[in-house]
């Protein structure tokens, strides 16, 4: 019989915005022992975050996502499995803690929209649950690569990778005809 999880509560622990962790008000250090609480951090359906072993889990604040995607990397890729390889487009990102992910249909890119201000927050899913916002520098980079599409009736701008369309926002023009 597997031992029982010890529930631990709240942990004085905290990821801060900039994607930096803290232990009871202190920066932890070493990217070492950060990647190692990272690789057992999990989200529940509320929302919540938790650091979970096999023996034991508690609760962490996370300011906004728990990692930030500070490079990416476009190439053509193709998909090995159709019966006649297209190239596409494939987005790459790096976090904070050198994990690599590929935007696909398993690791979307979302972009919330401020309703007031119109800022985006542009996140990538790494692993289900667990997001990295992609930081400004790096979404220039993608608004760069963006193009136009219509999807669900409306004209949006986006980003193709591994052959799924990730909208970033609508097109300038809804813009001027919404504001009108």
């Amino acid at each position: 019989m597997p031992p029982l999880r010890h529930e631990c509560g709240q942990f004085s622990m905290r990821i801060a915005k900039d994607g930096s962790w803290h232990y009871r008000g202190s920066p932890i250090g070493r990217k070492e022992l950060v990647c190692l609480f990272a690789s057992v951090l999990k989200r529940e359906p509320d929302g919540s975050f938790w650091l979970e072993t096999p023996v034991e889990r508690g609760r962490i604040e996370v300011e906004d996502a728990p990692f930030v995607a500070v490079e990416m990397w476009w190439r053509t890729c193709a998909d090995p499995f159709a019966p006649t390889p297209e190239p596409r487009q494939c987005l790459t990102f790096r976090t904070n803690l050198d994990e690599m992910v590929t935007a696909d249909a398993d690791h979307p890119i979302r972009v919330a929209i401020d309703p007031r201000t119109r800022e985006p927050r542009p996140y990538v899913t790494v692993r289900p649950g667990l997001e990295a916002r992609i930081n400004r520098a790096v979404f220039y980079e993608l608004v760069a690569l963006a193009e136009p599409e219509t999807v669900e009736g409306r004209s949006v701008l986006g980003v193709w990778s591994q052959g799924v369309f990730f909208p970033i926002d609508e097109t300038p023009a809804a813009h001027c005809q919404a504001a009108e």
